[in-house]
């Protein structure tokens, strides 16, 4: 009987189809399982049939319905394993087919492709530029180098051409998956020898032949990072099942190099707008630092609990160890901390929120007679008492301000401590504390403590650019340093609380271990497009609050229908007209767990809750945790929005009122500065809630828009 194999390629293709095409290809997935080679070859209904004029002459055609066509290499050495590479139109079908030539790489052995028809189409021209090039971006590694790398002639030819990183970048899609990598190895300043370590010798099976195998079966089982091997009968319907979580886990190439560097001298950051991939490559670098050495744990946290959940659910895709997985505790910053104090205390205070803190800091300014609102002290200590560490008043009389735009004088600041002091021995007397003040004793007491009682050697941290200061030295003092002490990733377009850290004041310089993730795998360039103009105008500080971020060159290289953007007379008309397009995307097969609907307000989620129920639409809240088996629509707040993704999102309620919300923003009277930077965050939470749409982005309102859709809509 055949065996099938699935390219990382089909994944991509079958995860945006509709739900009877989807049927149909578990159909002839099935069919293929139960036929002798000789009776595939004759069987009408799958039509196993040959590509005319193909680059690789194994290319095969099988018939999914009238219009669809599955993409497969087939075996022509014997062997029965067939690899299932695309889905696609009927007419598309036959002219990816004839570009592609699949090889075997000769350093690695791992079956690899190439758009051999644009690689030949290109390369003359490029050649000719070149010879006019000042200088070339491979000029310094010999032929000899390059081919015991891996890199083949028509590779090596093209390669010859490239003039800087960009034009290799361009080169990406075209080039055979280990051969690219290599260049890349390259390009970043890695020696030959580093590439060979890293790469080659990382995916080079212990027992491969002296030379590359001509076998297919042999190739396939070589590549286990980019092909799906069915080992079972009843493996394949639990392998079609879930191919959208299966997706969530890959790494592209130009992911790997990050993620499976043998080791950084320090701590590393990796930085990247949406869909970059950067919460994937956290992932993967768990999962080299555990292969590493069999008794080490990782820690890996994040800001919020919903986050940490999603984070559990997809390492656990991810490794199929139980061991290594039972060495990873994975937890926000906060949870963290104040498991740390129970643990080196034997108590913790009764933890507050914002909301009781605020009525705090009211008590406290009413009692002093203090000119300043609440709001005013509530940023005041967490911008400049616990974000420096300040620890009495003449600490707090020396501390920079930077960032707040109100002066204070040295009788001010006595008056502001004032403040600070009462408000802390109010906190103490009824036993009850903020998450900050929490991760500030932690920090301190794992500072003074033996680090063995975590007994961590790495910490990875995703989503970083929320992080305070007061976070960021609990970590910090909860793994000791050097190599591989800190993993780092974050975008801090995506910064949607009021945090501001500088990370080499802390302790942490990732000078020269820093890279940035340019190419979103997730969303669609429409959607990205669209997205992006919500922070038009916007100046962005980088992850370690010492220069600015920018979004130059981040592109997606997937394509779809343009985001749709509209305003209603009423709520209620909104909410209908929002239930009809959850309607239609279930209509088109996609699964209610992949639909969600974000809004400002849990009121709004309320409503809309409400309203998918009469339609008989199932809903569940993401704040419930649901598990990736528990059907319904996912209905969350834009903050908890944070690191989620889905193939459709409707983003409801984006008015005047809610975006920006005024409680949330400082009076520019009060501070301008704080006022700027309060927009900022605004503008980032509705930037985070649009970009986790993979496929398909509505976006609504009733009344007056939010300003900040006032440049995309002119546009339109």
């Amino acid at each position: 009987m055949p065996q099938l194999a699935f390219a990382n390629s089909f994944w991509q293709s079958y995860d945006v189809l509709e739900k009877p095409v989807k049927a149909g290809v578990r159909k002839a997935m099935d069919k293929f399982q139960q036929l002798t080679i000789a009776e595939l070859r004759a069987d009408k209904g799958l039509h196993l049939e040959s590509v005319t004029n193909a680059r690789d002459p194994r290319m095969r055609t099988i018939r999914i319905n009238d219009f669809w066509r599955g993409v497969v290499l087939a075996p022509d050495d014997g062997s029965d394993t067939f690899l299932l590479l695309n889905v696609v139109s009927h007419d598309d079908a036959y002219d990816w087919a004839a570009k592609r030539l699949y090889t075997v790489n000769t350093a690695t052995r791992a079956l690899e492709v190439r758009n051999v028809a644009a690689i030949e189409q290109l390369t003359p021209a490029l050649e000719q530029a070149a010879a006019h090039a000042r200088a070339l971006l491979f000029a310094r590694h010999s032929d000899t180098v390059l081919r015991h790398l891996g890199i083949d002639d028509q590779v090596l030819r093209a390669a010859r051409t490239i003039i800087d990183k960009p034009q290799l970048d361009a080169f990406g899609t075209l080039l055979p998956e280990d051969q690219f990598e290599v260049l890349q190895y390259l390009a970043e300043g890695f020696t030959p020898d580093e590439v060979y370590r890293d790469v080659v010798a990382e995916r080079r099976p212990v027992d491969a032949t002296p030379e590359p195998s001509e076998s297919l079966a042999v190739a396939i089982a070589n590549t286990g990072n980019r092909i799906t091997l069915v080992t079972r009968p009843d493996e394949l319907a639990e392998i079609l099942d879930k191919p959208f979580a299966a997706w969530r886990v890959f790494l592209h190439p130009s992911q790997r190099r990050v993620a499976y560097r043998v080791s950084y001298n320090g701590p590393a950051q990796v930085t990247g707008g949406p869909g970059t991939g950067k919460t994937v490559v956290a992932l993967h670098r768990v999962k080299h630092l555990l292969s590493r050495t069999p008794d080490s744990r990782v820690l890996l946290t994040t800001y919020t609990n919903a986050l940490a959940a999603t984070l559990r659910e997809n390492l656990a895709l991810l490794l199929d160890d139980e061991e290594q997985l039972a060495r990873v505790e994975i937890t926000t910053v906060n949870a963290f901390a104040h498991r740390t104090v129970r643990a080196l205390v034997g108590r913790v205070p009764t933890l507050i929120g914002d909301v009781d803190e605020r009525q705090a800091w009211r008590r406290v300014s009413r009692r002093l007679s203090l000119p300043w609102t609440e709001q005013f002290l509530a940023q005041e200590f967490r911008q400049v008492v616990l974000a420096h560490n300040v620890q009495s008043r003449e600490e707090y009389r020396a501390a920079s301000r930077r960032g707040r735009g109100s002066a204070l004088g040295l009788r001010q600041r006595d008056r502001v401590w004032d403040a600070v002091d009462l408000f802390q021995k109010e906190l103490s007397a009824a036993g009850t504390a903020t998450h900050l003040q929490i991760c500030a004793r932690a920090a301190q007491l794992l500072g003074d403590a033996d680090l063995t009682v975590h007994g961590y050697e790495h910490i990875v941290v995703d989503e970083a650019q929320d992080l305070h200061p007061a976070q960021w030295r609990v970590l910090r003092a909860a793994v000791a340093s050097g190599p591989d002490d800190l993993f780092i990733t974050g975008d801090p377009h995506q910064r949607i609380y009021d945090s501001r850290v500088s990370l080499n004041v802390l302790g942490i310089s990732v000078a020269g271990r820093s890279s940035r993730l340019r190419v979103n795998y997730r969303s669609t360039e429409e959607i990205l497009s669209w997205s992006t103009g919500v922070l038009v105008g916007s100046r962005v500080e980088d992850l370690g609050g010492d220069g600015d971020d920018s979004l130059v060159g981040y592109r997606s290289l997937l394509h779809g229908k343009r985001p749709h953007a509209a305003g209603y007379p009423t709520s209620l008309a909104e909410i209908a007209a929002l239930v009809e397009w959850v309607g239609e995307w279930l209509e088109q097969g996609v699964a209610a767990s992949e639909i969600a609907v974000c809004a400002r307000f849990n009121t709004t989620l309320g409503d809309v809750q409400e309203e998918l129920a009469v339609a008989g639409i199932p809903a569940v809240r993401v704040r419930d945790q649901p598990g990736a088996d528990v059907d319904g629509v996912r209905l969350a707040t834009m903050h908890a929005m944070k690191g989620l993704e889905f193939r459709c999102v409707a983003v409801v309620g984006v008015t005047a009122r809610a975006v920006p919300f005024a409680k949330e923003v400082t009076s520019a009277g009060v501070d301008p500065i704080q006022h700027e930077s309060d927009l900022l965050r605004e503008r980032c939470l509705l930037f985070v809630a649009s970009t986790r749409a993979r496929e398909a982005l509505k976006v609504s309102w009733s009344g007056q828009p939010s300003p900040f859709l006032s440049s995309i809509l002119d546009r339109q």
